[in-house]
């Protein structure tokens, strides 16, 4: 079932892809992020070390920066102390066509943060549809166009799939299994262009690869780039995108398919298992 504030469509939010003009997007500040209960295997990992609040606080900085100064108008979110995941706001959300999803999230640690989300909304008088009873989480949905790529994980499950496509009469929803180490669909796949997509082969369901590869050009991902979360980059438009300084290999195989990429410090905030994709919930892309 989908409990739904309205059902018009939507003027305020308008998302047919993942790489238009990136216009307007969602933020939250890691101000108290911290490794607290391991719900995913980046940070068990990453456990004993955990979270710089500053080195974080200063990469976030500057992803945003770098956001606004490609144009986008980024909204900012009000960071609570007892949500030490909120910088991840693509989860709790996802836009599809003049839709605006709440999403249902698997994890007790982190249903809360689609409360701060929807008093937003609510002032802002954004109409937003949540699907009730099964889990969905916005970085395993992945948008182009006519084509809903969802995955299918420990926070996303088939029966929310199935009222997802009952929902979208004008869309195609496809399930990608993947392998259940990995969190989100946004781990192992992003499609950057209409036409080329990253993917690490070795993570994703092989019948659901051969959809894939009669879709898009694909650009593979090696298993340490993959833990670099290599395919999380984020498009904001025009063929750029925001990627890690770390996968040097992908970054260059991606210029050379003629896209711009921007290198940005992240290396705290990937502790916890997510990078730019992660941290950008978009609501506008034209």
């Amino acid at each position: 079932m989908i409990n739904s504030t309205s059902t018009e469509i939507n003027p305020n939010v308008r998302c047919f892809n993942e790489y238009d003009l990136l216009k307007q997007v969602i933020v939250v500040a890691p101000d108290f992020m911290s490794i607290k209960e391991v719900i995913n295997t980046t940070q068990r990992h990453y456990l004993k070390e955990n979270i710089n609040i500053d080195t974080a606080l200063e990469q976030h900085n500057q992803f945003v920066q770098t956001l606004e100064s490609e144009g986008a108008k980024v909204i900012k979110l009000k960071a609570k102390e007892n949500l030490n995941e909120q910088v991840f706001t693509r989860d709790i959300g996802f836009t599809i066509g003049n839709q605006l999803f709440l999403a249902s999230m698997k994890k007790d640690i982190r249903k809360p943060e689609t409360d701060v989300l929807v008093d937003w909304l609510d002032k802002q008088q954004i109409a937003y549809n949540k699907i009730e009873t099964f889990p969905i989480e916005g970085g395993d949905v992945i948008i182009d166009h006519d084509k809903v790529w969802v995955g299918v994980s420990s926070r996303t499950s088939l029966d929310a799939i199935r009222i997802l496509q009952d929902n979208l009469p004008d869309f195609t929803v496809h399930a990608i299994p993947f392998r259940e180490d990995i969190l989100h669909l946004d781990c192992v796949f992003n499609i950057i262009s209409n036409d080329t997509a990253i993917i690490y082969s070795p993570g994703v369901d092989q019948d659901a690869l051969k959809v894939l590869k009669e879709h898009y050009h694909l650009i593979e991902v090696t298993e340490e780039e993959q833990f670099n979360l290599g395919t999380n980059v984020l498009s904001i438009g025009n063929k750029r995108m925001i990627a890690l300084p770390e996968n040097k290999r992908l970054n260059e195989e991606i210029r050379k398919q003629g896209f711009h990429v921007i290198e940005v410090a992240f290396s705290e905030i990937i502790k916890s298992g997510g990078s730019f994709r992660c941290c950008s919930l978009p609501l506008v892309r034209e």
